[in-house]
């Protein structure tokens, strides 16, 4: 008798029923298999899940908030800008009279040095001015005193201007500020004489102040906007500036350009100093090396050479109060880009009245 085929044997059906039962065991899971795995595995998924639907939550509510604040940036009011970051504090000491609230032209007369006489016989007198080695000697007291009489002279004609004598602590050996000494020299010889008395509670002439932090001609124009938004409660449409002719490119072409002010709304009047035909070269050559040109490297002045000119000029280490009081400034006054030459493209006050 034949002996039986291998897949036919005993011990091979044996073994195929174990494999078989086996091959069901792994490949025919039962349904309470299938649905203990589906648990387990939504379980899992649904703390991913979740994770997930938090981060795009997230990642939804920040891309929101970032498009309102650019397009605020750019439409809000500078009122809500204005009430973010002044206490009240401070805004409650504040009350401004009706005429001021009306002045649109700001008339600036930037600072050169410090007068500390008392007397109208002072003035002329160099004993009494805390002066450069440069500026003695070339009747730069006399330009300087003509600076004071004129812009006193404008801010009288013209009736809806404020007057800002500007300029810092910036002499070691003076207690005050070339913008209070420019004040008291034009009280001193009485220039606002043909006012009419003003109510006991403003100043002898209302219209007329001082600004008192800047360190050069950049911040002189800058700093006196902002001084004059903290006189009048806004920004002025008009700038007139009173100096040195031979600093009107410095003006026009650099610090104008620089805060972006309307060309057509700003001028500037230049008076040249009484020196002889030598000393006015000079003076023109330095103004160009250590002015205009160092400027139209650095348009901000914050950068190696005129930043170490404000250090020098800052002896007792003054903070001006401008991001408080004038907080639409804020990205103008800290701008300060790693190119010397790249314009500010925020937006400014006067952005509408171009």
């Amino acid at each position: 008798m034949l002996p039986l085929p291998a897949l036919t044997s005993p011990g091979s059906t044996t073994r195929r029923a174990g494999y078989q039962r086996e091959s069901r065991r792994f490949h025919s899971p039962s349904i309470a298999d299938i649905r203990a795995t589906l648990r387990y595995l939504w379980a899992r998924s649904r703390l991913t899940n979740l994770g997930v639907l938090l981060l795009a939550a997230f990642a939804s509510l920040s891309f929101l908030h970032n498009l309102s604040f650019i397009f605020s940036s750019a439409s809000a009011s500078f009122s809500d800008v204005h009430a973010e970051y002044s206490p009240s504090s401070i805004l409650t000491t504040i009350e401004r009279n009706e005429t001021l609230k009306g002045l649109d032209h700001l008339i600036i007369v930037p600072g050169h040095a410090i007068w500390v006489g008392s007397r109208p016989d002072h003035v002329l007198n160099e004993e009494y001015w805390t002066l450069e080695d440069y500026q003695k000697g070339d009747g730069q007291v006399l330009a300087i005193t003509d600076h004071i009489k004129h812009g006193v002279a404008l801010a009288m004609e013209i009736e809806s201007s404020l007057l800002v004598f500007s300029g810092g602590q910036t002499r070691l050996l003076s207690t005050t500020t070339e913008a209070e000494s420019y004040m008291r020299l034009a009280l001193s010889l009485d220039l606002f004489k043909n006012h009419p008395l003003s109510p006991a509670a403003l100043p002898p002439f209302p219209r007329a102040t001082t600004e008192t932090y800047a360190l050069d001609s950049y911040q002189n124009l800058l700093f006196s906007l902002a001084r004059f938004h903290e006189v009048t409660g806004r920004y002025p449409s008009r700038v007139t500036v009173v100096g040195y002719e031979m600093k009107r490119r410095r003006f026009e072409e650099l610090h104008r350009a620089a805060i972006q002010f309307p060309a057509q709304l700003f001028q500037y009047v230049g008076l040249e100093p009484p020196t002889s035909g030598g000393d006015s070269a000079r003076a023109r050559e330095g103004e160009f090396q250590n002015g205009y040109r160092p400027y139209t490297a650095d348009l901000y002045g914050c950068h190696d050479f005129l930043l170490a000119k404000r250090r020098a000029r800052n002896p007792f280490l003054r903070f001006h109060p401008y991001h408080t009081s004038a907080p639409e400034l804020r990205g103008l006054l800290d701008w300060c880009p790693s190119d010397p030459r790249s314009i500010y493209q925020g937006p400014l006050p006067w952005d509408a009245t171009e």
